[in-house]
């Protein structure tokens, strides 16, 4: 009987550095590599893409950023694994795409006609095709464009619908963001360039280059073969959690993408046939501290974070929905929060006994941060306790 390997924690943490390019010998050249590195980048607060990119770039810059999204659209950004965004290479899009992001869209489109119709009873499924035709022809005709410049030429944009009904919070909102939003969820538009900085979420729309078709059992096998490669060894209910499959997809997709078990200090694991050695608690990169934002997908990588976050650290860190903010990381392990104070400064604190050689490490990221950030000011979209506390 073949005997299971054991990887313990310190093993998986010392697989971050390089495999997620947060050490400085592994640090990437181009914003493509960042995102394949990490499967993809959280992209729901327009700013975490970019500080999650250059917390891992060799030279940290918006512009290499802006590149990818906006000037060679070598960036994909899609709604995707647990209904949110993220930012992926046009490598691994069409696996995205077809393994998540268009049964996503489907339930999207079921949802909004639904609620358009209780709304505004004079909207069917034929009116809001025939509207997104027209917004799709406008688009075209102007290159790229915001909402509200296409309300312009498509007037049914502009109607209103309720939202929450009968809810403390219930509201109106835009059957226009509501239109576009569709359509990105698609595939038939994109996020361009936005108004103003790269912290702006006042972006304009354009067409979406389309995606190759990958059959859905395939693409789900890929996906999981990737984010075994940068985030494994795992578990399932990791895999599960972070891409919002069903356990009986999840399995599926292991077992398609050939994962292997193996034994964590937490239970039962998985890992790709090429990584089952034990690395003997050596860090393979040398000592590294990083500032990452708040949903980075580090952070975010895994529903069981024991491993590298102390549970005691996370009424600091997160926010009451689960968002993590802006952590402090050494070694592996996430030990402190930092924020921008609205001079600029970029402040962190430990939540513990780090050591000196730690305290330097960061306080040299920090310097990091602030050159490259420069001028702009960064207020993460969910706040957390510490981030909060940091600014005052």
């Amino acid at each position: 009987m073949a005997t299971i390997p054991r990887i313990g924690d310190a093993q998986r943490r010392a697989r971050l550095g390089h495999r997620h390019l947060l050490a400085p010998a592994h640090r990437a050249a181009t914003v493509e590599e960042v995102a394949d590195a990490v499967v993809g980048l959280h992209a729901t607060d327009a700013a975490t893409v970019y500080l999650s990119a250059c917390a891992r770039l060799a030279e940290p810059s918006p512009a290499e950023v802006e590149r990818g999204l906006y000037e060679d659209v070598t960036l994909v950004k899609l709604l995707s694994m647990r209904r949110t965004i993220f930012a992926v290479s046009t490598d691994t899009a069409p696996y995205v795409a077809s393994s998540t992001a268009r049964a996503i869209a489907l339930k999207e489109r079921a949802t909004f006609v639904k609620h358009l119709h209780a709304s505004l009873p004079e909207w069917d499924e034929r009116r809001l095709v025939r509207t997104e035709r027209e917004v799709l022809e406008a688009l075209a005709a102007r290159g790229e464009a915001t909402t509200a410049e296409l309300a312009q030429d498509v007037p049914a944009l502009r109607e209103t619908m309720v939202v929450s009904p009968g809810k403390p919070y219930e509201g109106r909102q835009s059957v226009g963001s509501r239109v576009l939003r569709l359509l990105a969820s698609d595939g038939h538009v994109r996020r361009a360039r936005p108004r103003g900085s790269w912290t702006s979420s006042l972006y304009t729309w354009a067409s979406a280059p389309q995606l190759p078709d990958v059959p859905v059992r395939e693409a789900k096998a890929e996906v999981a073969r990737r984010w075994l490669a940068s985030y494994g060894p795992s578990t399932e209910a990791d895999l599960k959690w972070w891409t919002g499959w069903t356990v009986r997809d999840t399995r599926t997709a292991l077992a398609d993408a050939g994962a292997c078990a193996v034994r964590l200090e937490t239970g039962p694991g998985l890992a790709l046939p090429d990584d089952l050695d034990d690395l003997d608690g050596v860090e393979p990169c040398g000592d590294w501290a990083a500032l990452l934002p708040g949903l980075d997908p580090t952070a975010m990588g895994w529903r069981e974070r024991d491993w590298y976050l102390s549970p005691d650290d996370v009424p600091f860190l997160f926010d009451r929905a689960g968002n993590i903010g802006p952590t402090v990381w050494w070694n592996g392990r996430i030990v402190g929060g930092w924020a921008q104070r609205a001079d600029g400064e970029i402040v962190w604190r430990a939540l513990t006994d780090v050591g000196r050689d730690a305290v330097a490490a960061i306080e040299a990221e920090a310097g990091r941060l602030s050159a490259w950030i420069g001028d702009v000011r960064v207020t993460p979209r969910f706040r957390t306790p510490l981030e909060r506390e940091l600014v005052r």
